[in-house]
Formats: C-alpha cells, sequence, structure tokens
C-alpha cells in the first residue's frame, strides 16, 4: 500500500535556544547590563551598545550619550561571575579575562531625528502571538527556551555538577491538522568537565547522557514525549572545550531565538544593547504587546502584525496583518482595532509599555531566554491588559 501523503497542515517543525553562557548570549547580556545601568541613572540616555568575546577577551563597543557612569569592567566581571564563568576548566574565566571598552558618543545626525520624537531607524518590525501554549507562543521555542533554562539551573544547583555554562537546545514538534501532538526528536548540547567522560571512548559517558535525559529533558517535555522521541545528546561525543575558547560571541546574532524560533518572519533588526528610541527593540516589543492581546480577545488563534518606520519620522509607514485563516473579523477591522488601541509612534510605545525602566536587570532579562514569552515582572509587553476592550470592541 503506497503510503499516505501528509497534507499541507501536517508537519514538523524544529526550533532552538541557547543558554546563558552562549557566547552569543554573553554578548547580548553585557550589553543590555550597559543599557540597564544607563538607564536606571539617566532614562533618557541614548544606548546603542555591541560586544564581542573571544578566548580570554571582553570588547565592548557601540555609541552611547548619556550622563551615567557605567563601570565597565566591575559590571562585565560580575555579570560573567553570575553565568558561571568562574575557572579556568571552562575556558573563560571572569577573574582573568581582559575587557576593553570601545564607547563613544551617538552621531548628531541620528540624534536630530530622534530628539524630535521620530524613529530611531528605518525597517520592520514583527509581533505575533497564538494558542498553542498558555504564554501565547508557538510550543518549539517555549519548549527549546525551557530546556535551556533546565541545564542552567541543574548546574547552578549542582545537580548535574559537570556541566559548564555554554549549552544549546532543540526541539522538533510533530503537527497534526495545524496542532502540535508531540515532541519527535530533542536536542541537548551541554558543556561538561572531562571527570565525565569514557576514558576508553573520549566521549560522554553513556551514564551522564541519560543523566541529562532524566534530569533535564523528561521534566521539562513530559506528556509531549512518547516511546518513539528521539534523544541526541553532545551528538559529536563530547563538549569539554566551550564558551568563548571554542567560539567567538558578538552581540545580536540570534535573532530568531530571542523572537519566535522560526515560525514566523522576522524583520531583521536584533534587540540586545539598543535603547526604547531604537525600533528595531520597541516596535517590535510593541508588536507582540498587540498581537498578544488580540489573541488572547478572541479575535484570532494567530496573528502575525508587521510595522514600518523610516528614521525621524514617528509614525509608522504600514501596517500589515496575518491571521492565517483564523481570523473572526477581518483584516481591515483589525487594522482599525489596532489603530484605535495601541499607540504607534516611538514615543507612545516607550511611554505605553514603560520602556525607559530598569529595575531588577529588566534588559539583560531579556536577553537570555526570548524576548517573549515570559511571565516576570517587567515583561510589559507580556500583558493582556487590553483584551477584554477589544473583545468587546470586536464584538466577539
Amino acid at each position: 500500500m503506497a503510503k499516505k501523503e501528509s497534507t499541507e497542515k501536517d508537519y514538523l517543525f524544529t526550533s532552538e535556544s541557547v543558554t546563558e553562557g552562549h557566547p552569543d548570549k554573553v554578548c547580548d547580556q553585557v550589553s543590555d547590563s550597559v543599557l540597564d545601568e544607563v538607564l536606571k541613572q539617566d532614562p533618557s540616555g541614548r544606548v546603542a551598545c555591541e560586544t564581542y568575546v573571544t578566548m580570554g577577551l571582553l570588547i565592548i563597543g557601540g555609541e552611547i550619550t548619556t550622563s551615567a557612569y557605567v563601570d565597565i569592567q566591575n559590571m562585565s566581571r560580575n555579570l560573567l561571575k553570575d553565568i558561571g564563568y568562574t575557572h579556568p576548566k571552562y575556558g573563560f574565566d571572569h577573574h582573568t579575562c581582559a575587557i576593553l571598552n570601545a564607547i563613544h558618543t551617538q552621531s548628531p545626525d541620528i540624534a536630530m531625528g530622534v530628539d524630535r520624537g521620530g524613529a530611531g531607524d528605518q525597517g520592520m518590525m514583527m509581533g505575533y502571538a497564538c494558542t498553542e501554549t498558555p504564554e501565547l507562543m508557538p510550543l518549539p521555542i517555549m519548549l527549546a527556551h525551557k530546556l535551556c533554562r533546565k541545564l542552567a539551573e541543574v548546574r547552578k544547583k549542582n545537580i548535574l555538577k559537570y556541566l559548564g555554562p555554554d549549552g544549546k537546545s532543540q526541539v522538533t514538534v510533530d503537527y497534526r491538522n495545524d496542532k502540535p501532538v508531540k515532541v519527535t526528536s530533542v536536542v541537548l548540547a551541554s558543556q561538561h568537565t572531562e571527570d565525565v567522560l569514557d576514558k576508553k571512548k573520549d566521549t560522554l559517558s553513556d551514564a551522564a547522557r541519560q543523566e541529562i535525559i532524566e534530569k533535564v529533558a523528561k521534566p521539562v517535555l513530559k506528556d509531549w514525549l512518547d516511546k518513539d522521541t528521539k534523544y541526541y545528546v553532545n551528538q559529536t561525543g563530547k563538549f569539554v572545550i566551550g564558551g568563548p575558547q571554542s567560539d567567538t560571541g558578538m552581540t545580536g546574532r540570534k535573532i530568531i531565538v530571542d523572537t519566535y524560533g522560526g515560525t514566523v518572519s522576522h524583520g531583521g533588526g536584533a534587540f540586545s544593547g539598543k535603547d526604547p528610541t531604537k525600533v528595531d527593540r520597541s516596535a517590535a516589543y510593541m508588536g507582540r504587546y498587540i498581537a498578544k492581546n488580540l489573541v488572547a480577545a478572541g479575535v484570532a488563534e494567530k496573528l502575525l502584525i508587521q510595522l514600518a518606520y523610516v528614521i525621524g519620522k514617528a509614525e509608522p509607514l504600514s501596517i500589515m496583518v496575518n491571521t492565517y485563516g483564523t481570523g473572526k473579523v477581518s483584516d481591515a477591522k483589525i487594522i482599525d482595532l489596532i489603530t484605535e488601541n495601541f499607540e504607534l509612534t516611538p514615543h507612545g510605545i516607550i511611554e505605553e509599555l514603560k520602556l525607559r525602566e530598569a529595575a531588577n536587570n529588566r534588559y539583560r532579562r531579556t536577553a537570555a531566554y526570548g524576548h517573549f514569552g515570559r511571565t516576570e515582572e517587567g515583561f510589559t509587553w507580556e500583558v493582556t491588559d487590553r483584551a477584554k476592550e477589544i473583545a468587546k470592541q470586536a464584538k466577539i
């Protein structure tokens, strides 16, 4: 009998995440820690901070205009310590790494357009929400983030004492009739010390591999697993050399990890290290806030919004929505709901979402495990406080 072909709504989809010790994420967290420190002292400060890390060296550069003083050396070393780079055995040590400061002021040509309320750059930003998870996020990226959080948790609590700060996850989900039904494969890659190597094979021991599955994968994925789920743990064999010793890192290289895991289009701009006058960040946050409130209101089961801006102009050039056939009202009506209920100028977005507040290291916390789908305090773009009113207006 011929194998039945799958329909367009039956497919496999994969998303990945990385731990806070991944070199790119180290850089994102350094850049956002600089932003936090500036905004705590100077809420109107302008920040575009980029970080680069390699073996034994951290370089922090970019354009910052502020009255604040940030102790770059002390801040960076404390952050690296918090992440877990506390010993030479991890290939990078917060005590001994070199830290270079290459920061200068923002171009006055850019400032001129921003000062009068315009966007800090051109570009298009995406916002998305769906009903797959309680967080109104796609399931694959949420599971991938939770796996990486679990890797960090079992490391920091000394449950798996041999793990290092660097790590990655990947989850493949089987969709049937456009709904997630199970996880078909799990990828976990985590830096580890040499004491868990199988000395004969020079690879991670079978016992350690199984322990990672039992302590990390199964507690997170639970009912999404079945007997056919495949596990790939440190598939190269070993992962002793990790972090900046094995791979350079830069701010802004994990934009799909930061957003929706590839489920929808990405505008292209990175978030970390940018103050909220940069619409790459603030308009993407507003897009998520809009999409989440509309989905929570029942306007659609899935909703993608695109906003486009030009430098120096406050209002967006365009607004696009896509409900993937799940909308309860027309796209034109949805756009009306958006323009009637949400602020879309950079100044309006900043005020609406309170984006100049930096208490509790708010921006640093965005820089690992995704900017969206978060339930912690301070993630104002995740609140669904408009949903009830929007449902009333849409007559749902």
